[in-house]
């Protein structure tokens, strides 16, 4: 038990349920169901498998730098060795990009991209100032890799899903901008960028539930209020960590950040099908979430 729990911290396995938001929101937005379920399916394995890759190989490629700072994660603490790392974060690619194919050539296009920038941000770019504009670029592709399940002949890459996935993506740039010094003390004015990074993609969301026609009739009041709800609980947090930038209030930040990141997928799915079902079905991956991250780390 103990080297599964060890494996399942080196995945940050509570996250993952934040990924197969995407993949739920991206098909409801190309199929207003879950059908083919099999190809639904598929998508979330898809998905999952890519998520938990880029968690693994983050610690693979950082283990010098948690050896320091985070002496206690799988790697550094020598509960898996880094080979043993390695090849699982490849065994979860393989598995990833095996499970897109079956499902069509516009996700095993999707897929690979997504690949590529996972690999980019965990190998090459996590240090520089490009890491937050690849980890939303990421974000985006997993949306439209939960919207990938259509023919050749259909372009994946039209509205409502592509404005959909660039707010959410824009929203996680600011969260890994806000979050990239939570080991430590963070700068505020890195934490005051990240804020108004995260509220430009909580805005363009709003500017989106407000003019954006619909094809399906809700109360919009309510929902830009529900929307409205998820941005106080967010800024509270955010600005709680500009005022003492101590660790343990980022980390609470991004935590409640990635939580709350379903609530915004569940909110478009509403949106979009106008079926409560959906929404609640979405909202509750915070449930898994909630309940592993008692034992490890989100972030």
């Amino acid at each position: 038990m103990k080297t599964l729990l060890a494996y399942f911290q080196l995945m940050r396995l509570p996250a993952v349920f934040t990924a197969l938001s995407d993949i739920i929101l991206g098909f409801l937005l190309t199929h207003g169901s879950f059908s083919p379920p099999v190809s639904f399916a598929l998508l979330l394995v898809a998905s999952a498998s890519l998520y938990l890759s880029g968690m693994v190989f983050n610690d693979v490629f950082d283990r010098k730098v948690d050896a320091e700072e985070r002496p206690s994660r799988p790697i550094p603490s020598g509960r898996i060795s880094t080979q043993k790392a390695a090849t699982l974060g490849g065994l979860l690619i393989l598995a990833g990009v095996g499970a897109a194919q079956t499902v069509g050539t516009q996700s095993l296009i999707v897929a690979s991209l997504l690949v590529v920038a996972i690999l980019s941000y965990d190998m090459l770019l996590k240090k520089t100032f490009l890491a937050p504009l690849m980890m939303g670029i990421c974000r985006f592709l997993n949306v439209m890799l939960g919207a990938s399940a259509v023919s050749r002949e259909i372009n994946l890459w039209v509205k409502p899903q592509l404005r959909i996935a660039a707010a959410l993506g824009l929203f996680i740039v600011g969260l890994t901008w806000f979050a990239r010094m939570e080991a430590k003390n963070s700068n505020r004015g890195q934490l005051v960028g990240g804020l108004l990074v995260i509220n430009s993609g909580l805005g363009a969301l709003a500017w989106m539930l407000a003019t954006y026609p619909w094809p399906r009739e809700t109360n919009l009041s309510m929902v830009l209020a529900a929307l409205g709800v998820v941005a106080l609980t967010i800024n509270r947090r955010l600005v709680q960590a500009i005022l003492n930038p101590v660790p343990q209030n980022v980390q609470v930040a991004v935590k409640t950040m990635l939580m709350s990141y379903v609530m915004l997928n569940a909110i478009m799915v509403f949106v979009w099908t106008a079926n409560p079902q959906y929404a609640i079905l979405t909202a509750a991956l915070l449930l898994p979430t909630i309940l592993l991250s008692r034992w490890m780390s989100v972030t």
